[in-house]
C-alpha cells in the first residue's frame, strides 16, 4: 500500500499507460483523479477502480487551473502529478504543416508544463513528486518524426528543469522513456507498417519494430506502469531528475552494427 493517504493527478488517464497507472495507484492505497479531454474513457477507468473524473485539457490554463483546485477541495491536496498526456507529432519536417507542428506543441510538451506549473503549488505544500512520461523520441532520432522528437526532448528538457528548480522544495520529478508499448496510439503506427510491409497482423509488425531490441518484444502499459509507479513512490524518495528508460533495452543498441549481427 504504498500510496496509501496519497493523491495523484494522472493526465490522460482513460487509456493505455495512464490507465494503467491509474489502478496500479488505486490498488495500492492512493486515491486517483482523472484528467482528460474526452470523458468516457475517463469515465470507464474510474468506475473500475474507483477514481474519480475531472474533465479539463491538460494544455490549457484556465482548464488544468479549474481541474487542479477541484481537485485539491476533493481531496485536500494533490501528492503527485503524473504528466501523461500526450500524442502525435509525425513527418518529415519539409512537409509538416505549421498545424501539424502546433499540435505536437499542445499534446506533447504543454500538456506537461501547464498541468505541472498548476499543480505546483500544491505539490510544494505536500512535498510531492512529478513523473513525466516522454518516450526514448525523448534521447534519439525516429525518422519522420520530427514534431513527436523534439517535443519529447523538451519533456525532458522541461523535467530536468523542475527536477533543479523545486528540489530544494522537496518536490522530485523524473522521467520515465518507454520504447514500443502496446497500446492503442501505438496501434495506430503499426497499422501503417501492416500496410506498408503487407503483414497480416498488428502483432507482427509489433515483431518487426522490435526485433533489434534485446528483450525482443514491446512493453505492456502495465510494464510502464510498474516503473512509473516506483518513481512516484517513496522508494524513491532519493531519485530526482532521473530518466529511466522501458525499452528492453532499445537504448543500448549499437547500431551501426546492426550489419554484422546475425
Amino acid at each position: 500500500m504504498r500510496f496509501s493517504g496519497k493523491t495523484a493527478l494522472i493526465t490522460g488517464g482513460g487509456t493505455g499507460i495512464g490507465a494503467a497507472v491509474a489502478r496500479r495507484i488505486r490498488a495500492e492505497g492512493g486515491q486517483v483523479a482523472l484528467v482528460g479531454r474526452r470523458a468516457e474513457p475517463l469515465k470507464g477507468v474510474a468506475e473500475e477502480i474507483g477514481g474519480a473524473v475531472f474533465a479539463a485539457d491538460a494544455a490549457g490554463t484556465a482548464s488544468m487551473k479549474s481541474a487542479v483546485a477541484a481537485i485539491a477541495e476533493r481531496f485536500g491536496g494533490i501528492d503527485i502529478l503524473i504528466a501523461n498526456a500526450g500524442g502525435h507529432g509525425v513527418g518529415p519536417t519539409v512537409s509538416m504543416t505549421d498545424e501539424t507542428w502546433d499540435l505536437a506543441v499542445r499534446l506533447n510538451l504543454n500538456t506537461a508544463f501547464v498541468s505541472a506549473r498548476e499543480t505546483l503549488p500544491h505539490l510544494i505544500k505536500s512535498k510531492g513528486n512529478i513523473v513525466v512520461l516522454a518516450s526514448i523520441a525523448g534521447l534519439f532520432a525516429g525518422p519522420d518524426a520530427a514534431g513527436y522528437v523534439t517535443m519529447k526532448h523538451g519533456c525532458v528538457g522541461l523535467a530536468k528543469s523542475l527536477a533543479r528548480d523545486y528540489g530544494r522544495f522537496g518536490v522530485r520529478t523524473n522521467t520515465v522513456c518507454p520504447g514500443w508499448v502496446t497500446t492503442a496510439m501505438a496501434d495506430e503506427q503499426m497499422a501503417v507498417l501492416v500496410e506498408k510491409h503487407g503483414l497480416n497482423t498488428i502483432e507482427e509488425a509489433y515483431a518487426l519494430v522490435t526485433k533489434d531490441v534485446p528483450l525482443g518484444r514491446p512493453a505492456s502499459a502495465e510494464d510502464v506502469a510498474n516503473a512509473v509507479c516506483f518513481l512516484a513512490s517513496g522508494e524513491a524518495s532519493m531519485i530526482n531528475g532521473a530518466i529511466l528508460t522501458v525499452d528492453g533495452g532499445a537504448g543500448t543498441v549499437d547500431l551501426p552494427t546492426l550489419a554484422f549481427a546475425s
